[in-house]
């Protein structure tokens, strides 16, 4: 059953020490399952921040149109009390709309989607930059990582819209391991001439997030 799609809504919250148990049975039992009961949203799986500072939900979508469809927009416009209860009490809100522009997987049998842990990396490229940007990404860098058996695929998005930050391009990267963030594999993908020259710009300063996978995957009834 496909689980991937090639559109990704990616957001963030952080619910209250005293209401997280709440937040947890709302997202699992309500948020989740009334949108993949929209047409067009493929699944859902939720992750925890590493560094115990929130959570985060990354939909598939099949297109980002789905955000603008009538089954949607009833979704949006006519929350529940409970629903409207959470959303104006959570903080660390983020949502990403974005577009998938490049995958690279591992062989194998095993569904990388279904990784245990996923690093986030997330960039504000100017567009006189992207097309180098993007050949050291897919051609150096995305390679020199994956030479980890532990690096199992790693998708590039194009950020469509998003919030709090005006990010235009996300890497997701989908681990076996977290310890993959400390091998020789990565620090040679970190060390070469070709990342030292764009990372001297100063707008080679990404966001960095590692999560837990959180849950079983939520796929799509619509």
């Amino acid at each position: 059953m496909q689980t991937k799609a090639p559109s990704i809504l990616f957001s963030e919250m952080t619910p209250g020490p005293d209401f997280e148990d709440k937040f947890h049975r709302w997202y699992d039992e309500e948020h989740i399952p009334v949108r993949m009961a929209c047409p067009g949203f493929v699944s859902a799986q939720r992750y925890a921040r590493e560094d115990g500072k929130g959570y985060l939900a990354v939909y598939e979508m099949a297109t980002l149109g789905v955000m603008s469809s009538p089954a949607y927009k009833v979704v949006k416009e006519q929350p529940s009390e409970l629903t409207a209860w959470m959303l104006k009490n959570v903080t660390g809100f983020t949502r990403y709309l974005a577009d998938e522009s490049f995958v690279k997987a591992q062989p194998g049998a095993f569904d990388p989607i279904d990784a245990p842990v996923l690093y986030a990396v997330s960039f504000t490229v100017p567009a006189a930059a992207q097309a180098e940007f993007d050949s050291w990404y897919e051609t150096e860098h995305i390679p020199l990582l994956m030479a980890n058996p532990d690096w199992l695929m790693v998708r590039r998005l194009r950020i469509a819209d998003g919030l709090p930050e005006p990010y235009t391009h996300l890497a997701l990267h989908y681990l076996a391991d977290s310890r993959a963030l400390a091998s020789p594999e990565r620090e040679k993908a970190r060390g070469t001439e070709w990342r030292a020259r764009l990372a001297a710009n100063d707008w080679f300063k990404a966001s960095y997030t590692v999560f837990r996978r959180q849950g079983p995957r939520q796929l799509g009834r619509g």
